[in-house]
């Protein structure tokens, strides 16, 4: 039996709708239809979801809020303002917890940004993706680089001392240390964080169904390679796959998701994992807005399915794996309620191949691990 007051829980509100699809994008959104967005409507269905999914899980307060799309920016500060006082009125959060809002550049609003922070979001993602103009068209963004220079100007203006930047490298058409200058363009705005990850395409989107032309894969690599090293001089560990922080700037939320804690997930298609006595659950809201509203706060609004021991340690170890630091096989057990012999020949294997250094206390990939990460995650799939 599981003790769920062991994990951590956050809580992940999905708005799914953008000013245009990206041709890579395979996350659950949508364009306004005439009508525009109905936030007011949206915000009472989240909060009919929240009290469905807090009626049968044990009771914790909130470590971190994480509000994803689409393009959560495009809703009012009024709208996130009420959203964040429902919340607060069903469900308790630890004083310092982190409150994250993804913006896109091209939806900048100074009045809304103002909002923002005065609702207690005190964190802020901004989409940047590329820091030249005809790479941001080649990748259907509604921004321009003056957008992006504007919108992380009127962030610190706000008063936001926590700021991530999202770019991405690989892109179509891109020729040798192309990425390598957005980057540095990037770390001449002095975010707190940075989400630095290569571009890749994924099957059912615009890309998908007509792939560009990309760099070959050694060049990609070797601009991966001297990225990482141009963000460690510039004082930006990095801690997961993608993920670079100064001191003391660490998604909380995401290392929350790494670290194979709880989270509810509530909005159009929203994810879940939730830890109760009697198990670990995965939750999946209905994925069209429409329906979703329609059915919210009802049983007919989501699926529940129970995480079996084979899938968790799948599960358990795809996350980890991805932390630069490694991580204690204790974590495993409380997390799971698994034993860690279930991780034994995997971990023999790893160690075999030099992916994996282990001891009875810590688990941590080497750096030729991390250069193989796909497989060495593999070795723990059945």
């Amino acid at each position: 039996m599981l003790d769920p007051g062991v994990t951590p829980l956050a809580l992940y509100i999905h708005l799914p709708w953008c000013v245009r699809k990206c041709p890579y994008c395979d996350f659950n959104s949508y364009e306004p239809g005439p009508a525009g967005i109905p936030d007011e409507a949206y915000v009472d269905a989240l909060l009919a979801d929240l009290a469905c999914d807090l009626a049968w899980v044990p009771a914790r307060p909130l470590v971190s809020i994480f509000i994803g799309g689409g393009t959560p920016s495009l809703f009012s500060g009024a709208a996130v303002t009420r959203l964040l006082k429902g919340i607060r009125q069903q469900i308790a959060w630890i004083p310092d917890i982190e409150i994250t809002l993804e913006a896109n550049p091209g939806t900048v609003d100074e009045n809304n940004f103002g909002a923002y922070r005065d609702a207690g979001i005190n964190r802020l993602s901004l989409g940047l993706q590329s820091m030249r103009d005809p790479q941001l068209k080649r990748l259907g963004r509604v921004h321009a680089v003056a957008d992006s220079l504007r919108a992380v100007e009127i962030a610190r203006s706000a008063g936001f001392d926590n700021l991530n930047l999202d770019l991405m490298y690989g892109l179509p058409g891109d020729r040798k240390g192309d990425g390598l200058r957005d980057l540095a363009a990037v770390i001449a705005l002095q975010p707190d964080h940075l989400s630095w990850y290569q571009l890749t395409i994924e099957p059912g989107t615009a890309f998908g169904h007509r792939p560009p032309r990309l760099p070959t894969p050694e060049r990609i690599a070797d601009d991966g390679d001297a990225g990482v090293s141009l963000l460690a001089d510039a004082g930006y560990a990095r801690y997961e796959v993608s993920a670079y922080a100064q001191p003391g700037k660490a998604a909380r939320h995401n290392l929350n998701y790494w670290e194979f804690g709880d989270y509810l997930g509530i909005g159009a298609g929203a994810h879940g994992k939730l830890t109760t006595p009697e198990g670990i659950y995965r939750t999946v809201k209905r994925r069209h807005p429409a329906a979703y509203q329609k059915e919210s706060g009802t049983s007919a609004g989501r699926t529940k399915e129970r995480s079996e021991g084979v899938t968790l340690v799948t599960e358990f170890m795809l996350n980890a794996l991805r932390l630069t630091a490694g991580f204690s096989p204790a974590l495993f057990s409380y997390r799971t309620g698994l034993p860690v012999c279930q991780l034994a020949s995997g971990i023999a294997e790893a160690r075999r191949l030099r992916w994996l250094e282990a001891s009875d206390s810590w688990l941590q990939p080497t750096s030729l691990g991390y250069q193989f990460l796909n497989d060495l995650q593999l070795l723990f799939v059945p």
